[in-house]
């Protein structure tokens, strides 16, 4: 028997989700699988000062079988035929009572990027899955009314995407050290809700972020294997969508899709996170690898088309559903001409996403779900999806990958406040618990202010001149930092939050992950 114990505070319903028959299963994944997780992490650092050192990247000449090969994944299963338009939110009962009656097709139940990992957001979001799952979730609005879900309406499918491979849970304790969190987040839904899924004809899926290559998606598999024979599911009924939001595995598409088998739905594309991969993998790579501000990199950018097409094609030609990237947009505000111009661009870039032959794409708010549907009907018709179409003309080249020479735009100083501000509010938000924060009308997550001060580190050690003539050093971003804060006011951990931007964006070495360095200053606190 596998030593498990839980290590956080008490949680409401948690008894529901935290059975001895539960952990034992996520305990049994974690002694069987742990090992090997920690040993592609090593790997992952390795592979990350290869590319560093090289100052390039391309395909792996050893995969070489894999991407000539003749071989497609299992057809889309019921519920994920028609992805048109899905939607990303917390699991967290109001938010997800709005994303499950928005009309969208997809619930992408956000348990990695959405909030901060305290142990009652864990536990909670776990019940939210299995009320949701079995309709039973109820939302009580502020005037003290319940909000129930119709047992013959029709839902979106739920898909949780769990935390990534690199991030612990140090409250579930396996043989006295951390659970790797993807673990607690799968295991522990595939336990309550798979065969339930199974039964009412949608599931169970999953979203994989993160991932840095196809070794790490082939540990999925084999969790995903475990897991089935475990739980006594038909082999192959738990399928997953991985993330594309990492430049290695922008190289390993086929790879990716090849290794998760028959476990094996989709790909979907990551802007915010590519782009801080971007960053991150060529910091030091010199200024041809230096973008201009973020706001300026908009998906038309050259080197973003040459992914996205790629993602297409790699898809289709594998039978693959290819998922564009989510919108962040959050309309709503007291300003009508702003609205209309934050729906005129998702409008634009839905419409761009359903032409170049995505079967679908995203959206973070209930309000723009109608706006991506009509952007995709106007393409697909009655059609569900279009897998048919297969992009031979597509012919993208390491070159066009990593083109950030080829990225329009200028490097500002209001460039350098927005990514300051971004991560401020982010940080001091995930410090204080929040789950979500909005920023001039967009979703700030992990993956903006991953970019963001990714970004901030990159000028400074690469001494980036600004359009007001001035160098970016750590004291002018100290002094932007002064600036900002000043303007957020008293917003709750903003001090705290400082400290941990200064140390993740002027430290000496760059700190691989914005939010491990955050997680004892998160934990500290009563009641984490």
């Amino acid at each position: 028997m596998v030593d498990v114990r839980v290590a956080g505070p008490a949680v409401e319903r948690a008894e529901e989700v935290l059975t001895p028959e539960a952990l034992a299963f996520v305990a049994d994944l974690q002694a069987r699988f742990g090992a090997q997780r920690e040993a592609l992490l090593a790997a992952r650092a390795t592979r990350r000062a290869e590319i560093a050192a090289a100052r390039w990247l391309d395909v792996r000449p050893g995969t070489a079988g894999v991407r000539d090969g003749d071989w497609r994944v299992p057809p889309p299963p019921p519920g994920l035929v028609d992805r048109r338009v899905e939607i990303t939110g917390p699991a967290e009962p109001g938010a997800a009572v709005d994303a499950l009656t928005s009309g969208a097709d997809v619930w992408v139940a956000d348990l990695a990027d959405a909030g901060p990992p305290l142990w009652r957001t864990v536990v909670g979001g776990q019940v939210v899955l299995r009320d949701a799952v079995r309709r039973t979730l109820v939302r009580t609005t502020s005037e003290g009314r319940e909000q129930r879900l119709a047992e013959d309406a029709a839902l979106p499918a739920v898909v949780p995407r769990p935390r990534g491979w690199h991030l612990p849970e140090r409250h579930l304790l396996v043989e006295g050290r951390p659970c790797a969190a993807a673990l607690v987040d799968a295991g522990l839904h595939l336990f309550h809700n798979a065969r339930e899924q199974l039964d009412r004809g949608s599931g169970p899926h999953l979203y994989l972020p993160g991932l840095e290559g196809h070794l790490e998606a082939a540990l999925w598999k084999l969790v995903l294997d475990a897991a089935e024979q475990a739980l006594d599911l038909p082999a192959g009924s738990i399928r997953a969508t991985a993330l594309i939001e990492t430049v290695p595995a922008a190289f390993e598409m086929d790879e990716v899709l090849h290794a998760l088998g028959d476990h094996a739905a989709g790909l979907t594309a990551g802007r915010q996170g590519y782009l801080s991969s971007l960053i991150t993998v060529f910091r030091e790579a010199g200024p041809r690898f230096v973008l201009p501000d973020r706001a300026a990199v908009t998906a038309t950018a050259p080197l973003l088309r040459a992914w996205t097409d790629r993602l297409v094609q790699v898809c289709h030609r594998r039978g693959a559903m290819a998922i564009g990237g989510r919108a962040a947009a959050v309309p709503g505000g007291r300003d009508p001409d702003a609205d209309e111009r934050t729906r005129a661009r998702v409008r634009e870039d839905k419409a761009r996403e359903a032409a170049d032959g995505f079967d679908g794409s995203g959206v973070a708010h209930p309000d723009l779900v109608p706006v991506c549907r009509a952007a995709f009907d106007a393409v697909l018709g009655d059609r569900p999806n279009q897998l048919d179409r297969q992009r031979p003309e597509v012919a993208v080249t390491a070159a066009d990958l990593l083109d950030v020479a080829g990225v329009p735009g200028e490097r500002t100083l209001a460039g350098l406040r927005a990514d300051v501000e971004v991560t401020l509010r982010y940080l001091a938000a995930w410090l204080a618990g929040h789950r979500v924060v909005a920023a001039h009308g967009l979703l700030v997550d992990a993956a903006t202010a991953e970019a963001g001060r990714s970004q901030v580190w990159q000028w400074v050690h690469e001494g980036v001149e600004l359009d007001t003539g001035e160098t970016v050093t750590a004291e002018l971003v100290r002094r932007v930092v002064d600036e900002v804060a000043a303007g957020l006011g008293a917003l709750e951990r903003l001090d705290d939050a400082r400290r941990l931007f200064e140390q993740v964006a002027l430290a000496d070495a760059f700190p691989d992950v914005l939010t491990l360095p955050a997680h004892d200053v998160l934990l500290d606190g009563a009641g984490a």
